[in-house]
């Protein structure tokens, strides 16, 4: 932690040898969260650039108030929320592609099989539930830290968890019968 926050007072300073070793270390978890947001690769490295673009930019001004990490990821997460709500309004004006095939699905043994289905399951959450589930379950972040990632009172994370364990079982249930 000393070691970040010696880090951190260099990047300030104007060192970008220091912030490139702040991005090296976070870029990882930055790419991940939007990516569990945007369900998109290609959307989520932009994000995730961009989102260090303006940590640059704002670091001179971050008084630690937080973790590097908890400031670092509310920005990926806003970025990520402003992006999906473009892409979902570009959605709507463009057609889908129809008559396309489906790709085949390769084999996979029954955990995996679970695991894909699970994976599939979050991936039709709304975006702030799937940023909720993955920094409470996945990274394994308390509420309190989750709030103050994405800049939301506790109750809400609270609320965001809730439906997404009721919708994430309902569609279980209804997709799998129920087996676990």
């Amino acid at each position: 932690m000393a070691d970040e926050r010696r880090l951190i007072a260099r990047a300030q300073a104007g060192d970008t040898a220091a912030f490139r070793t702040l991005v090296e270390r976070h870029q990882a978890r930055a790419h991940a969260l939007a990516l569990r947001i945007l369900r998109s690769p290609s959307d989520a490295e932009e994000v995730a650039q961009d989102a260090f673009v303006r940590v640059w930019t704002a670091l001179p001004g971050f008084r630690g108030e937080s973790t590097f990490a908890t400031w670092l990821y509310r920005i990926v997460a806003r970025r990520a929320f402003d992006r999906a709500q473009v892409l979902k309004h570009r959605r709507t004006r463009e057609r889908p592609d129809e008559g396309l095939p489906e790709p085949a699905a390769p084999m996979r043994d029954d955990d995996t099989l679970r695991a894909a289905k699970l994976q599939e399951l979050i991936a039709g959450l709304s975006p702030a539930q799937r940023v909720t589930v993955t920094l409470y379950y996945y990274e394994g972040r308390s509420v309190e830290e989750v709030a103050n990632v994405l800049g939301m009172p506790e109750n809400t994370v609270k609320t965001h968890l809730l439906r997404a364990r009721a919708a994430l079982r309902a569609s279980w249930t209804h997709e799998l019968g129920g087996g676990a």
